[in-house]
């Protein structure tokens, strides 16, 4: 079963840390986005294999938005 990254709030996507196919620990920096002028790291919820990210670099996100799948 998928584990969902998402956004913790509305931001836009500084930069991703790590690719699609990379085996992720819990807490691993997936990517950093920029909120209300701070970098903001989102993390791994959960181990496993990063099955796919769904945004790239610069683009903005809705709060709750899935950006990456974990299995």
């Amino acid at each position: 079963m998928a584990t969902s990254v998402v956004a913790p709030m509305v931001g836009k996507v500084l930069k991703i840390e790590k690719k699609a196919g990379e085996r992720v620990e819990e807490d691993d920096v997936v990517l950093v986005m920029e909120a209300m002028k701070m970098e903001i790291p989102v993390v791994a919820p959960a181990s496993g294999v990063l099955k796919e990210i769904k945004v790239s670099p610069g683009q903005a996100v809705e709060a709750e938005q899935i950006l990456a799948e974990i299995e």
